[in-house]
């Protein structure tokens, strides 16, 4: 990767408005899997099934941070976030997905919310991130239209319990990932493999319940609630300067790129434009669900920001015909320790090319890299990679702003290291390390860097972290 000149402080520093957080979910840190009258989850049963997930881990323990939540807002505190953004699990809350309310889960969010609003630091809640009740899985899972209505009801017990301290709110995270749109048809969580048609209609429920969520939200919040979602941000990067690569790429971002569900359109369009890209239902034909009267309506649900998931980019550019053609990378390109691409240009045109086409607000929910971390013999854990990975976003989101993008908010994922769904523990994805069997919590260098980013209200990214260092 080329080295840049560094920008001066006040090119690159942030409203005083925007909004430094970081974030992560139930599953992935809470443990206390079977405690305290918590129902089981898809992934509960998916990580029994042999072979699944890396070394036969779970989520069953995780980080512990359902017992150790105040030691871990204190640890934001010090970092200085403004907002965390975590999930409800809904089988804690809900232990057979509806019905029966689990008192001692919602005490559990309620307590979090209070420690949270103690510390100075504004809780963004996510709904749904990935842990379906396993009751609701026997029930038909998201191919049930009935799925529709359990998410509402689900939704109604937390906005109720919730909304006098929680203003900002989320409801599906990155449905791409848990309903499988890889071109690979992957499998899901508890270890089905839905056909094409059915993911399809998982797809349609699922943008369903988005759908009424945002309503119930919006008649119950009792403080005046700012409403969003966090897809994946599929995000293609002109692969040079010439503008019909920038054509190319902006075309791709919406574009159906093959018979599977890996792209942005067919979610986004119906959420934010209320139909599905023509594109799409020639490319579906008869795979493609047949709405039923109101079904659309109910989708296309005013936002008051779209969440965006971003790690890496897809480098595009045009075909002799002006089409968008995907280019190689570069030979020894950048790659994190999961093996993606390092493209920071995937937060400036990403989040761009959503606001010009969505017109809504842009916040970035999750963005980061697995990085090979470990607690070194002096006691400390230095992730340089973690702290260059994150200037170059930074700097590359800052000019997506300058473009003209409306962006509000930035959270790093993730919070601090977690269980990564099918790798397991061997992904460190966190600003804090977490000692998977003491549950000592170190806090990185990335983590003291992002403090001194969010103080500085990002004028700290002028300066160069590695100056004087051999």
């Amino acid at each position: 990767m080329t080295p840049h000149a560094d920008p001066a402080p006040d090119a690159v520093r942030f409203p005083d408005s925007f909004t430094w957080g970081a974030a992560s979910s139930a599953y992935q840190i809470e443990g206390a899997a079977a405690e305290e009258g918590k129902g089981p989850s898809v992934w509960d049963e998916y990580c029994r099934l042999p072979g699944a997930i890396w070394e036969s881990q779970s989520g069953h323990a995780a980080c512990d941070h359902y017992h150790r939540f105040r030691a871990d807002v204190a640890l934001m505190q010090s970092m200085g976030l403004h907002a965390y953004r975590f999930s409800i699990s809904w089988p804690r809350v809900m232990p057979e997905g509806e019905g029966r309310v689990n008192e001692k889960g919602l005490a559990f969010y309620d307590a979090l919310v209070d420690a949270l609003l103690a510390a100075g630091v504004k809780p963004w809640v996510t709904l749904f991130h990935w842990d379906f009740p396993l009751a609701l899985h026997h029930k038909g899972h998201w191919m049930n239209r009935d799925s529709v209505r359990w998410f509402a009801d689900y939704t109604r017990v937390i906005v109720d319990r919730l909304s006098d301290r929680v203003a900002h709110w989320m409801t599906l995270n990155e449905p791409q990932c848990y309903i499988g749109g890889g071109p690979e048809g992957s499998r899901l969580a508890p270890g089905f493999m839905p056909t094409l048609a059915e993911r399809l209609l998982m797809v349609h429920h699922t943008l369903m319940a988005h759908g009424q969520a945002v309503q119930v939200i919006r008649e119950r919040a009792k403080l005046t609630p700012s409403v969003g979602w966090a897809p994946v941000g599929v995000s293609p990067i002109p692969a040079d300067d010439r503008p019909e690569s920038l054509s190319a790429a902006r075309q791709y971002c919406f574009s159906i790129p093959g018979r599977h569900l890996w792209n942005n359109a067919w979610y986004s369009d119906p959420v934010c434009l209320g139909a599905y890209p023509e594109e799409g239902l020639r490319l579906y034909a008869s795979d493609a669900p047949t709405p039923q009267p109101g079904d659309m309506q109910l989708i296309h649900q005013p936002l008051d920001f779209y969440g965006i998931n971003i790690y890496n980019g897809i480098p595009i550019t045009a075909g002799p015909d002006g089409k968008p053609v995907v280019a190689p990378r570069a030979v020894g390109h950048a790659k994190t320790a999961f093996h993606w691409p390092v493209e920071p240009d995937s937060l400036r045109w990403g989040p761009r090319f959503h606001f010009e086409r969505y017109r809504i607000p842009v916040c970035v929910t999750e963005n980061g890299l697995s990085a090979m971390d470990w607690v070194s013999m002096d006691g400390k854990v230095h992730d340089p990679q973690r702290i260059d990975f994150t200037r170059r976003y930074l700097l590359a989101l800052r000019q997506a702003m300058n473009d003209g993008a409306d962006i509000r908010a930035y959270f790093h994922w993730s919070i601090m290291d977690n269980f990564e769904w099918l790798e397991g523990y061997k992904q460190r994805f966190g600003l804090i390390h977490v000692d998977y069997t003491t549950q000592q919590r170190t806090l990185k260098d990335s983590a003291h860097w992002y403090a001194s980013v969010i103080r500085s209200h990002g004028a700290a990214l002028a300066e160069n972290p590695f100056a004087g260092r051999h």
